[in-house]
């Protein structure tokens, strides 16, 4: 079993854009855009791709798989 690791904060981060442009880009708000950053919640997958496609990455690239063990030492 494993756990996914939000990187959709850092590639935000590399891209320069601010979180109300994506948000506006995506149709969501900027509060649903905090929770897939904080992994608190998770895209569809059309708009992962679109995400993806905004910050000039792959969709894969926006997620870390983390195993169970690593991820309980985080929390």
């Amino acid at each position: 079993m494993f756990q996914l690791e939000s990187r959709i904060g850092e590639w935000l981060e590399k891209s320069g854009y601010r979180k109300d442009f994506v948000a506006k880009k995506l149709n969501i708000g900027v509060r649903q855009l905090d929770k897939y950053i904080k992994g608190d919640s998770f895209p569809s997958v059309p708009r992962l791709f679109m995400l993806a496609e905004l910050l000039n990455c792959k969709a894969d690239d926006l997620y870390r798989k983390m195993s169970l063990l690593k991820a309980s030492r985080l929390y």
